[in-house]
Formats: structure tokens, sequence, C-alpha cells
């Protein structure tokens, strides 16, 4: 019998998909592997549930490769504040990345209970910014008003390692009970904690913790799609219309950094990116 349903969960060549309410671990179609196609969590699929095998597997609205997870439509960049520290490159990283593919960004502060009376007034002036240029930012202390914007969405959960990610994830259902870890005060970083990617159901919308996100290079896109995932670009009209924001005459990009109009560490990663 075929049913439509939804891949939650891989491990190596099984694919555990969900059904309405039952959930099915299945194989692939042979075909799949002859046409380079392989199923990723968060495919909508046809399954034979009496052979246990997908047959089909439904156009993605987007597709991650690393970790491989498909149809996002959120992304929840969890920045921790301190241990460790901020890091604005990977943030704006994660930005142009999940933007270029088609993915909502939203910023997840943790760790505030760490800062300083100075260091939380610097991310709330960091806040305010990304709200302009039209990116929601939430803190951990906010879960309740985090779920409500994420109801009947696919979430997925990047940023660095030691964040917070997967404690973020057990606030949403303390039943879930990721695995974590603490901070390794040698490195400065946390220790890696997720070993399978999986789609988890929480009361009104479905989230993916996703191991490996932030280690993915940039310089797989082209210089025009870095340029156009940064928002506060767009509403620029410099005087030549393929302007690279860099030396141009005319660029009003550079006219509002100077002016203190756009965030210094925004066009600075700008430029770092095209570069690589």
């Amino acid at each position: 019998m075929l049913e439509q349903g939804l891949i939650i969960k891989v491990v190596s060549d099984t694919f555990t998909v969900k059904v309405r309410d039952k959930e099915y671990d299945c194989k692939g179609r042979g075909k799949f592997r002859n046409d380079n196609l392989k199923p990723v969590v968060g495919d909508k699929v046809l399954v034979d549930i009496d052979k246990k095998v997908i047959e089909k597997i439904e156009e993605r609205k987007c597709l991650l490769t690393r970790p491989p997870v498909s149809n996002i439509d959120i992304a929840l960049i969890v920045t921790s504040i301190k241990k460790p520290e901020i890091n604005l490159s990977l943030l704006d990283r994660l930005i142009s990345i999940v933007t270029i593919n088609k993915i909502i960004p939203v910023i997840v502060f943790t760790k505030l209970d760490l800062a300083s009376k100075n260091e939380l007034k610097e991310i709330k002036n960091l806040a305010k910014y990304y709200e302009k240029i039209g990116i929601k930012v939430f803190n951990n202390r906010k879960i309740k008003k985090l779920k409500k914007y994420l109801k009947g969405t696919i979430v997925t959960v990047c940023g660095q390692t030691g964040a917070g990610k997967s404690t973020l994830i057990n606030a949403f259902d303390k039943n879930l009970h990721l695995e974590t870890d603490e901070i390794s005060e040698s490195l400065g970083r946390g220790k890696h904690t997720t070993r399978v990617v999986e789609l988890f159901a929480v009361k009104d919308f479905y989230v993916v913790d996703t191991p490996g996100f932030s280690s993915i290079d940039i310089n797989i896109y082209s210089k025009e799609e870095i340029r156009n995932s940064f928002k506060e670009f767009q509403k620029e009209e410099c005087k030549f219309k393929d302007c690279t924001h860099e030396k141009e005459m005319g660029c009003q990009v550079l006219e509002k950094v100077n002016k203190g109009e756009i965030l210094k560490s925004r066009y600075t990663n700008y430029l770092k990116f095209i570069k690589e």
C-alpha cells in the first residue's frame, strides 16, 4: 500500500518514515543509487508500507548537504555570548548560507547569564541591528515566545559547538532528553555530542539537530549569491548594478558603512566571504 510520509531519521541506509501517527523503518529503491539520489531527513516521500520501501522522493523545497536535510523552513542560529565567546563571523556565515538556500535565518542568543552588563548592552544593540535588517532575534530565556513563532514549521538548529543547541531542543520538549556535554575548558569549545541526524516532533513543529553544519564552506557559493544574502545591501542603489561593494565609485554600501549605518562587522565579514 502506497502512502505519503516524512523521513524523520536516517541511520546508514535505513530511513525512518512517519506516516500519520506511525513510524516505519524503510529502505530506498535501488534506482535512487543509480540516479545518485539519496533520501534525507525532511524528505516528503511516497512509501510502500507493506514492503517498507521508499518508492518516490517528492520535489524538495531546499536541500542542505552537511548534514543532509531537506525542506527546512527556518534555521535557528544558536549563538553563545560566553563560553564559547560570540563569533560574529560564524553567525554571518550561517545567515548567508541559510539565506542562499531559501531558509529563514533566526538568531537565538544563549548564555546571557554569563555576560556582564556592558556585554548585555552590546548584545542588545546587535540584536536591534539584525532585527532592523529583517532577521528575527530571540534568546533562550523566552522559549514560549520562540515556540509560538515556530508553529507549523520544520526547523533546523545550527551554530557554534558548545553554544547550547541540544539544550535548546530539550527546552522545546522535556521528553526529548538529547545528549549534551559540558564545554571543554582546555579547548574553549564544546565536545561533539550529536550522533545522528533526526527530525523530532515537538507539539506544533518539527526540529532537526544538525551536527557539522557550522563547518560548511561558503566558497561553494558565488560572489553574487553571497552579496545577495546580505539583506541590508539590497536596499542600496549603487552607481553600478553589478557593484560588489568593495571599491567601486558611487557605492552606497561603502558610504553607509563609513557613516556607521551598516554594521562594520557585517561588512568586514562580507569582504572575507567573497575573498575565500
